[in-house]
């Protein structure tokens, strides 16, 4: 929580997701998980057949959310997740066009 605002502090990262993680409705139940967890942000599936995701909320929220995408919903395999700081302002979460 911001000691001068009161409010609490959202966190951002980004995930870069590898292994079989498009064709089984990862971006979907992302979409999911994210409105359990209160985050906010994007997913996308990428050409070279990995997934990207933003993520922004509580500290909390994110490592949860980042906790399911170590294994996905059922079908996927999760070979590994890329995890960086992440930017911009987000109010929802959604699916972006693949790029």
């Amino acid at each position: 929580m911001d000691s001068t605002t009161g409010y609490l502090m959202n966190c951002r990262k980004r995930l870069i997701i590898l292994g079989r993680v498009q064709g089984v409705y990862f971006r979907a139940s992302m979409c999911r998980e994210a409105e359990k967890y209160k985050v906010t942000g994007w997913v996308r599936n990428r050409l070279d057949g990995s997934l990207e995701a933003m993520l922004q909320g509580e500290a909390e929220a994110l490592e949860s959310i980042i906790e399911w995408a170590r294994h996905g919903p059922p079908g996927a395999r999760v070979d590994q997740i890329e995890i960086s700081e992440g930017y911009g302002d987000y109010r929802e979460f959604s699916q972006h066009p693949t790029r």
